[in-house]
């Protein structure tokens, strides 16, 4: 259970089938494969985000109501655990509401993927930002591991545009080849300061988007536990998914792999922020 709500210290707790945004914490970590913490990522953005004013800069999001839910239970079993995160998805999308997942590890996103599957919601694409491409078969036999994510997805034919990528293995460029992942890499994105793109004219009008903190550069959020350098800046990867809103319909998305720094609380409230400014992004697009 979350002992407190996103931004608690400005707003109370409405009711749900009211709230345009549902906060899911989900604090699963069992897969990382270099530093850990982000287990204790989502409570650490709910804490810190008592910090942060409802004006986001451009408007108020928390006007169209925030929830925050129970941290889903992440004791038992890995399958059980991702049937739990699919349950409480698909509650929130049978709802009306859209998901803010925060993790933990990338491998939650299956779960949450899985609760829109669920609820009959079939027709979307995935836009990544990430250092990796997470497209591994399994890695270290599991396929539930936070680098073979991306993989779950693209095999249940869900169409994904990768961004930021820095770090994958031949497996995942053959993957990106045999399920026609798009993508624009690091090492074009940083170079030339791309701000935005342009998603491709067949890519589904609805998009689940997926951040791994990793994504963007280390010297930003050195809280992670596979920081990459090389990464995207912080204006960067605003605009990046504002683009991604203008020309489709964000239907959810989520924040991953934030693993808190003792002592360094700079991090944690860049982590909350960072998940309200995109709720306020997706707020003004729709």
């Amino acid at each position: 259970m979350t002992d407190s709500i996103f931004l608690g210290s400005e707003i109370e707790q409405p009711d749900p089938a009211q709230a345009r945004f549902h906060v899911l914490p989900i604090p699963f970590e069992r897969t990382v494969s270099y530093g850990g913490g982000t287990g204790q990522g989502p409570a650490a953005i709910i804490e810190a985000s008592e910090q942060l004013e409802t004006w986001d800069g451009y408007s108020n999001p928390s006007a169209l109501g925030i929830y925050t839910h129970p941290a889903v239970d992440c004791s038992v079993a890995t399958p059980d655990v991702m049937a739990n995160i699919a349950s409480a998805t698909r509650a929130i999308v049978e709802q009306g509401g859209l998901v803010v997942g925060l993790g933990g590890e990338h491998s939650v996103t299956w779960g949450v993927l899985k609760g829109y599957l669920d609820a009959g919601v079939r027709d979307f694409g995935i836009v990544q930002i990430d250092a990796h491409a997470d497209l591994r078969d399994a890695y270290e036999g599991d396929p539930h591991s936070h680098a073979s994510v991306m993989r779950l997805a693209v095999e249940a034919g869900l169409p994904l545009f990768q961004l930021g990528v820095r770090a994958y293995c031949e497996e995942e460029m053959q993957a990106r080849k045999t399920f026609g992942v798009r993508h624009l890499d690091a090492d074009v994105l940083v170079p030339q300061n791309i701000n935005s793109i342009q998603l491709p004219a067949d890519f589904p009008d609805k998009v689940f988007f997926t951040l791994d903190i990793d994504g963007m550069d280390p010297s930003i959020f050195p809280s992670t536990g596979t920081p990459v350098p090389g990464g995207l800046g912080w204006y960067q990867t605003l605009g990046l998914f504002e683009s991604v809103a203008r020309q489709r319909q964000i239907i959810g998305f989520d924040v991953l792999e934030f693993a808190p720094i003792p002592g360094f609380h700079a991090y944690e409230f860049a982590a909350s922020q960072l998940v309200y400014k995109l709720m306020g992004i997706v707020a003004r697009s729709q």
